[in-house]
């Protein structure tokens, strides 16, 4: 299976770039597994909401240059789905099983993600109702690609 991350904005803090680094590793036994940053559009704090929506247009195109037609995209959105740990490893067991070899998690930038980017995706997912940065939750959800994994591995996870 090849699971990719395509996400928003080049990621700065050393902290998370090691932490998605080792999950990478770990990872490598598994699944290919890559992690594509397309740039963010630079916009000033202060924007209208139709200047909000002309950048995560930009953005969404860029996005989704990235996207092959086969593959089964899973975007990140606060109104998506909530599912736990297990319902993931199920979600990821069963892609793979019927056919589906490349998963791709979308995760926007700042301001979020374009409609025309939601509407490519096969599954609105949401890790909970509470905003993280879009930076931290790169993080996040490679830990929980790899969770998934030694889930359906039967396999113990090292913390």
């Amino acid at each position: 299976m090849f699971v990719q991350i395509i996400a928003v904005g080049k990621l700065k803090e050393k902290y998370l770039v090691q932490g998605i680094a080792e999950y990478a590793k770990r990872l490598t036994p598994y699944v290919k597994f890559q992690v594509v940053e397309v740039p963010d559009e630079k916009a000033p704090e202060t924007m209208s909401e139709a200047e909000v929506a002309q950048v995560r247009a930009r953005e969404g195109e860029r996005v989704l240059a990235h996207v092959k037609g086969d593959a089964y995209v899973i975007a990140l959105e606060v109104g998506g789905e909530l599912w736990s740990s297990e319902e993931l490893a199920a979600a990821l067991d069963k892609l793979g099983t019927y056919g589906t070899s490349h998963v791709v998690f979308v995760i926007g930038g700042s301001h979020g993600l374009a409609d025309h980017v939601i509407s490519r995706a096969q599954q609105r997912l949401s890790f909970g109702r509470m905003t993280l940065p879009h930076q931290l939750m790169r993080l996040v959800l490679v830990e929980q690609i790899y969770r998934a994994v030694k889930i359906n591995r039967g396999e113990p996870y090292r913390r």
